[in-house]
């Protein structure tokens, strides 16, 4: 089990510097439906308690790696990061008491929206980004919400959100992403470590997979063309959306 968990930790990793999640697109469902594999049952309230960990090593991983690119914008960073703080916090809490099946619901219809929002955001047209840049703080502060409740990091909401709406190109905007969810996501791992929620075990070992695969996503991210990023983002999202609703609606 540890060695499949490694593996889901990596891949994580590697996804998430790419695009700018912080991996729990796949570590929150992967956990899900593959620990029950090896006899662990776990709930996706722990899944996601352990993808903070996860979210926290992309974070300081990724991040290391886009800085030395000089790819953050740190200034943006620092700004918005005591939104998506806040709104983790919240959103943690909200992942204590919310039954799983409808964390599950939130998390499905979010990577859906975040999808059709970055496919549509390729050919909408600069001018809208104008009339439009005035919801980047409320939308930044339900993207740590999202971080919080669900474990994703938050990248499914601020990557577009900086791209679309602040006009910050996709690779500064993953880079910056990347940045804003390492501080994010120790507030949200206090929450959850708190409610009882946090295997630290089974974090750690998703953390030390993510950690190798963010040093190495970061690296191949720059090879990838941008739109490519947007479509291949926005396949992730979808197949993931798709495997929770099959799992919980059954």
């Amino acid at each position: 089990m540890t060695l499949a968990v490694l593996a889901i930790g990596l891949f994580a990793g590697v996804l998430g510097a790419i695009l700018g999640l912080g991996g729990g697109v796949v570590v929150v469902p992967a956990l899900e439906f593959v620990l029950p594999l090896f006899g662990r049952d776990i709930t996706i309230q722990q899944a996601v308690a352990a993808s903070q960990i996860g979210v926290l090593a992309v974070g300081l991983s990724g991040a290391a790696a886009y800085l030395q690119r000089g790819l953050v914008r740190a200034r943006i960073g620092y700004l918005l990061s005591p939104y998506t703080i806040v709104g983790g916090v919240l959103g943690s809490v909200l992942g204590l008491v919310l039954p799983e099946r409808i964390v599950a619901l939130v998390f499905a219809a979010l990577l859906l929206y975040s999808a059709y929002n970055l496919v549509k955001g390729i050919r909408r047209v600069d001018e809208e980004r104008e009339s439009q840049s005035r919801l980047v703080l409320p939308a930044m502060t339900f993207a740590g919400i999202m971080s919080g409740l669900l474990g994703i990091g938050g990248g499914t909401v601020q990557v577009p959100v900086m791209n679309l709406l602040a006009g910050i190109p996709i690779r500064e905007a993953i880079a910056t992403s990347t940045f804003i969810m390492g501080l994010t996501a120790v507030g949200n791992a206090i929450v959850y470590q708190a409610g009882g929620l946090l295997d630290v075990r089974l974090a750690g070992t998703v953390a030390l997979g993510v950690l190798v695969g963010a040093r190495l996503g970061a690296s191949l991210q720059q090879r990838i063309s941008a739109n490519r990023l947007k479509l291949f983002f926005s396949a992730l999202l979808v197949f993931t959306a798709l495997q929770l609703l099959w799992e919980h609606l059954r």
